[in-house]
């Protein structure tokens, strides 16, 4: 049991922490790269080769510019675990709108459903994105309903398959039976383990990342 002092941190990291991805998707929506690179601690990796909030704000500065003129990112559920009282990871659902031009013909709005799979970090007193890893699901013009396998169809691009379900296995394994496997029902995952739960010790998958 945690005292009433590490009971009071947990809830002030929980407020801090739930409020990262609203301030992202505003920064991203409102192009304004410096707040969102300070959401970040300051020796964060950008790709394999670079790391620092300067490297990042360059990065996302150009993918934002193409291929759409603006962005409306709706969070959804976010679930937070603690692995200390500094680190943390968690789950949060986005929504994503974005108006694509066309040249020679009518705009395009281009519809994201994802999800982050975030690692956060404590570092003086103010937690930060320690890690983001975009799992998508679909993305598609608005008027064309992605149904079907290789739901990611950005315009003029080939069609893929996102990996918005390749983090947790029971996708995979509910369809892969016929009904109820007639198991026991496990008891209730512990406190701070429901994620790791879910997960059964399956790795990440690697993504291509967009700037979403």
């Amino acid at each position: 049991m945690m005292g009433i002092e590490e009971r009071l941190d947990r809830l002030e990291s929980l407020d801090q922490i739930r409020q990262l991805p609203a301030k992202y998707a505003l920064c991203l929506d409102m192009r304004d790269m410096d707040s969102m690179v300070s959401l970040f601690p300051a020796d964060v990796r950008v790709g394999k080769e670079a790391s620092g909030r300067q490297a990042l704000r360059a990065y996302m500065d150009q993918t934002l510019r193409t291929p759409f003129t603006g962005t409306s990112h709706h969070i959804g559920g976010h679930i937070i675990e603690f692995d200390d009282p500094d680190h943390a990871h968690g789950i949060v659902y986005s929504k994503n709108e974005h108006e694509r031009p066309v040249e020679g013909g009518q705009d395009e709005w281009v519809i994201m459903q994802m999800m982050y799979a975030d690692d956060y970090i404590r570092q003086d007193g103010r937690w930060y994105f320690a890690r983001r890893l975009p799992l998508y699901w679909y993305a598609t013009d608005l008027n064309k309903p992605p149904v079907g396998d290789k739901k990611m169809r950005w315009p003029e691009t080939e069609w893929v398959e996102g990996n918005f379900h390749k983090l947790f296995p029971s996708f995979d394994e509910f369809w892969a039976r016929q009904g109820d496997h007639g198991g026991p029902v496990p008891e209730p995952a512990a406190f701070d383990k429901f994620l790791e739960t879910m997960r059964r010790g399956q790795d990440a998958p690697k993504v291509k990342v967009r700037a979403d």
